[in-house]
């Protein structure tokens, strides 16, 4: 899988370019604030149908427009295909020119794993993060997971919503039993999903971490969930229902669902060093990467969003020897040299690339 063209037309500082990509690795280089995350977030909207940076979606209009447009080209399977990204006052994505209606129909046309400075606290900051990490990979390879991710979520606010009338309008606590059922119910899919990536995640992390580090480190990984099994969770929620009506809010579930990685036997968290942290960042990424690939017989793109430069030597020359297969953008503020590697340069300034 790669991208052969990206046009983009009035999206954030572009007014209007058309950007010819190479299989492989291309690097994207100039100042801050030139527009180099601006190509990545393009490819990124049309695989997940969202930014990984903006809000709201008129953020991605360039100032003083009405409407935006993002068109992706790429082959897949030795195939040609094309998304088009659509912003104005509402938002119109199209797949070969046929319009698409639901989120689950774009996802898992491109496949992407996205690196970004800010990932580091994928494992340093709270489990939501964790979570998020884990919804983006397992919905674009299995995107009916979004759907019972988003009835898990509608259930779970209502059951909020019906907690604070219970506690400040005296409503009846039998009803709650509706609530758990159907979210004992959505819980179920969603673990399945989560517990079958994850057991695909450490199958592959061991191997790849052990590589990095040369046999250094050990690295182990552990899903933790509230939930076993519907009638067990079930009783979970009845046994947090007085805690749940005095909070207003359900305190048990897969929404509070988190991994925890330890290295050599000892918490990242707690133990791990800034250079421990990123490898097991690296390592991580990396699983993804391959987990993807198993599951669809291609490389996913890589994204390197301003990340070789958190990366010291011989971090930087590891993760390359582990993707040369796969195409490869990526972004900094100076040229990098990738010795012993064929890759393309463009330079950015002003919402303009020069190859």
């Amino acid at each position: 899988m790669y991208i052969t063209k990206i046009n983009l037309q009035n999206f954030r500082n572009y007014e209007k370019q058309e950007i010819e990509i190479k299989d492989g690795i291309n690097l994207f280089y100039g100042d801050n604030a030139q527009g180099k995350t601006n190509i990545l977030e393009s490819i990124f909207l049309c695989a997940m149908g969202k930014s990984f940076r903006a809000k709201k979606e008129k953020e991605l209009i360039r100032i003083g427009e009405k409407n935006a447009k993002v068109e992706i080209e790429y082959k897949k399977n030795n195939r040609e295909y094309k998304i088009e990204y659509q912003i104005s006052d509402s938002k119109q994505i199209l797949l070969n020119g046929i319009k698409i209606n639901r989120l689950s129909e774009l996802l898992g046309n491109i496949h992407i794993v996205l690196f970004s400075p800010d990932d580091i606290e994928i494992l340093k900051d709270g489990p939501g993060k964790r979570r998020r990490f884990l919804n983006m990979m397992i919905s674009q390879l299995r995107p009916n997971y979004v759907h019972f991710f988003n009835l898990y979520a509608k259930t779970l606010e209502q059951r909020n919503n019906y907690l604070r009338q219970i506690k400040m309008e005296n409503k009846p606590e039998e009803l709650l039993e509706i609530w758990d059922e159907k979210l004992a119910e959505y819980a179920k899919e969603v673990f399945f999903y989560r517990s079958e990536f994850i057991e695909k995640i450490m199958k592959k992390i061991v191997e790849i971490h052990n590589k990095i580090t040369d046999g250094k480190e050990k690295i182990q990984i552990f899903y933790q969930s509230d939930f076993e099994d519907q009638k067990q969770f079930k009783e979970v929620l009845e046994k947090t229902r007085k805690q749940d009506i005095n909070r207003g809010y359900t305190t048990k579930g897969i929404h509070r669902d988190d991994f925890s990685i330890k290295i050599n036997e000892k918490e990242l968290d707690l133990y791990g060093s800034q250079g421990q942290f990123r490898t097991a960042l690296l390592s991580l990424k990396l699983s993804e990467l391959y987990t993807i690939y198993d599951e669809i017989g291609e490389y996913p793109i890589l994204l390197l969003d301003d990340f070789m430069s958190e990366l010291d030597e011989k971090r930087r020359k590891k993760l390359l020897e582990n993707i040369t297969d796969a195409q490869v953008l990526i972004t900094g503020t100076h040229k990098i040299i990738l010795e012993n590697f064929n890759f393309n340069i463009y330079n950015v300034k002003e919402g303009k690339i020069i190859k």
